[in-house]
Order: structure tokens, then C-alpha cells, then sequence
């Protein structure tokens, strides 16, 4: 009996265990799927007559008041203090994701189209990479193979970008039912925007990637996600007001009906803006931004797919090629940063509550000086932090 106890308990122990480990994955996975509907929806809202500077307003309205009254009631107890530098932070994180992001990307989409939109997202990456090391925020030794990694991956997702920048292609029918007048009729408009929706899409990436790195330095400071997560929309909400009263003059983008143009500041509300800050706060807190942004090229699939369903979208060669460059790129850059991520356990440095990306805000990669510096470097982290957690 005993036995059979003790073989009933290892086995719970054991899928906890898994169920820990695949956590991460299962969100992240399931954001993809979240995300790409968001892109469609929105594109449908935008043409029945949405403003693209308005979404990001309902949007970020509904995101807060679903995810106030959760940060109100379960971090009521853990809420660190309010401060003047963390509200500054917060205030620039509500800019940077929910006006300048989202207010580019959505323009660059409606330039050029959802799938086109979603792929761009896989540079996301090797900007943050870049960033990082502008930032001297990335230590770089090009004599071992996860910094070669990263620096041959960050050049080849550029690459592809630029590909799909500059070069077309034909196009390329994955499925040949919908409606071929649609297409020629759309055409022409894409080709006089499509360089200027393109360089919007990157700008749009930039100013994501400059969230993530801010929102890991205000995690440390202010580590509560659903409360952090609520006053972003809020102020990218008040933010987003101010600049499309100021871009948007016709009232008649600000009219939703029963329809799309309600569907898609509810939907995006709900799922990418609150859920999804919320869920990224925690994964960023276990694994970091940048094993965030390693599942995008699942949301261009799944996005790809439902954009030549829904919306009889054109594939271009072009995109695909581009694509195909920045994927590789992509997980170039991940496949360091998981050598990274080995070294560092290797050397006994990480623990349940000490990632690695504590080291480094973005990303983090053994110094050269020995495990020593390391430790030495975690320790101080760890110590800064229990005094900024301090009432």
C-alpha cells in the first residue's frame, strides 16, 4: 500500500514537473494563435471604415477595464510602491507599445496586408539583439559558436527583411477558389505603398522591441504583472486619445456598429493587449524576451492561412523567400541564446527564482572573465533587487 502511495505521488510530482516546464511553451504558443486572428479582424475593421489611429484606443479601453479589477484584487497585498521613476517608465513602456507600435504596424498593414504584416514581426529578435548590444546591454565573443550564432543570425534576418523590402516577386497562389477580380483590383494600391507599409512595419518592430527591454528593467522594479499590465493600457489609452484626435479628424472613424469594427478593439483588447502583457510579464520573468519573441514565425503561418481563406490575400514570392531568410535567421539567434542558457546552468549560476536573463535585461551571455564575474554579477543583481522590492 505504501508502494503504491509513493508511486502515486512521484507520478502527480512528475507531471507538475512537465506541466512546469511545457507552461511556457503552451502560452506562448497559444499568443500566436490570439495574435494572428487579432490581424485579421483588424483588417476587416479597417475596411468598413475603423481608423487605424482609433483601434488602439478602444482597444487599450477595453484591455483595462478587464484587467484593472484582477490587478486590483489579486496584487491588492503585493503591489510594491508607486514611485516616480517606475511611473516614468510605465508611461514610456504605454507609449512605445500601445502608440507607436501598434499605430505603425496597423498602417503598414492596411499598406500592405496581414501576412505581410505578421512575418515582418520575425525580425523582432535580431533588433532586440541589436539593441541589446548598442545598449551594451550583449556582451559579444565572436571566438565561441553562440556569439557567431547570434551575429550570423542577426545578419541573416536582416537580410530577409530587406528582401521582402525590395524584391516582389510573382505571385504565389496556395489556394486558387477565391475571387481573382479582388486581387487585380487590390493590386495596384499595394505596389504604390508597399515600401512605405514595409518601412512602417520595421519601425513598428523597433519601437516593440524597445518595450520588451523596458518592460524586463520595470519588472525588477515593479513586480506585478497584472498591475503593470493595466496601467500600460491605461495610459497607451489616454496617450492614444491625444494622438488620434490630433491624426484623426473625421468622426466617422470613430463610429463602431454591430460588426468587425466592435469585434476587433474587444478581441484585440482582451487577448493582445491584456492577457497578452500579462502572460509576456510572466514568461519574460522565467525565460526572457527573447524566448518570447522566438514563436512568431507560428503566428505568420497560422496568419498566412487565414489571410488567403478570409481575407483572398496575395502571397508573393518575395514575402516567402524573405520569410523563409528571417525564420532561419530567427532561430540562429535562439539557438545561442540557448547555448547561453546551458553555459550558464552548467556553471551552476540560475536557479528557480535567477534566470538568465537576470544577468542582462535582453539577453545574457557568458563573460569572458570566468564563472567568478558571473556569480559575482548575480549576486549583486539579486541583492539590488530585494532592496528595491522593499517597502
Amino acid at each position: 500500500m505504501g508502494g503504491e502511495t509513493r508511486r502515486t505521488s512521484s507520478s502527480i510530482i512528475g507531471c507538475t514537473r512537465l506541466f512546469s516546464k511545457l507552461k511556457p511553451y503552451v502560452c506562448m504558443v497559444s499568443l500566436q494563435f490570439g495574435y494572428a486572428g487579432m490581424y485579421v479582424i483588424s483588417l476587416v475593421s479597417f475596411k468598413r471604415g475603423l481608423s487605424h489611429f482609433v483601434l488602439p484606443v478602444y482597444r487599450h479601453a477595453v484591455a483595462t477595464l478587464v484587467m484593472a479589477p484582477f490587478a486590483l484584487l489579486l496584487e491588492r497585498k503585493t503591489r510594491p510602491k508607486m514611485t516616480l521613476p517606475i511611473f516614468l517608465r510605465i508611461v514610456v513602456l504605454a507609449f512605445l507599445e500601445p502608440v507607436l507600435d501598434q499605430n505603425l504596424y496597423y498602417l503598414g498593414m492596411k499598406y500592405t496586408s496581414a501576412t505581410f504584416a505578421s512575418a515582418t514581426v520575425n525580425i523582432l529578435p535580431a533588433i532586440t539583439f541589436v539593441m541589446a548590444i548598442i545598449f551594451r546591454l550583449e556582451r559579444v565573443d565572436i571566438r565561441k559558436a553562440a556569439s557567431q550564432a547570434k551575429v550570423v543570425g542577426t545578419s541573416i534576418t536582416v537580410s530577409g527583411a530587406m528582401i521582402m523590402t525590395l524584391y516582389k516577386g510573382p505571385i504565389i497562389d496556395f489556394i486558387t477558389w477565391h475571387d481573382g477580380s479582388h486581387s487585380k483590383s487590390t493590386d495596384a494600391s499595394q505596389d504604390q505603398h508597399w515600401v512605405s507599409g514595409t518601412i512602417m512595419l520595421l519601425a513598428a518592430c523597433c519601437g516593440w522591441a524597445s518595450f520588451f527591454i523596458l518592460q524586463s528593467f520595470t519588472l525588477k522594479l515593479y513586480p506585478a504583472e497584472l498591475s503593470l499590465s493595466a496601467l500600460i493600457c491605461l495610459i497607451g489609452m489616454l496617450e492614444g486619445a491625444v494622438v488620434a484626435l490630433i491624426m484623426e479628424r473625421d468622426m466617422s472613424g470613430w463610429a463602431i456598429g454591430w460588426d468587425s469594427t466592435l469585434l476587433a478593439p474587444v478581441y484585440a483588447g482582451i487577448v493582445c493587449s491584456g492577457i497578452a502583457y500579462y502572460v509576456q510579464g510572466k514568461v519574460i520573468n522565467e525565460r526572457g524576451p527573447v524566448f518570447v519573441t522566438s514563436f512568431s514565425p507560428l503566428c505568420m503561418i497560422v496568419t498566412a492561412a487565414l489571410g488567403a481563406i478570409i481575407l483572398a490575400e496575395q502571397v508573393h514570392l518575395g514575402s516567402i523567400i524573405g520569410a523563409v531568410f528571417i525564420v532561419i535567421g530567427l532561430y540562429a539567434v535562439v539557438w545561442g541564446k540557448s547555448k547561453d542558457r546551458k553555459a550558464l546552468l552548467a556553471a551552476g549560476t540560475t536557479g528557480p527564482k535567477a534566470n538568465t536573463h537576470d544577468l542582462l535585461p535582453v539577453t545574457t551571455s557568458c563573460n569572458a572573465g570566468g564563472d567568478e564575474d558571473v556569480k559575482t554579477t548575480q549576486i549583486e543583481h539579486l541583492n539590488s533587487s530585494n532592496r528595491d522590492t522593499l517597502p
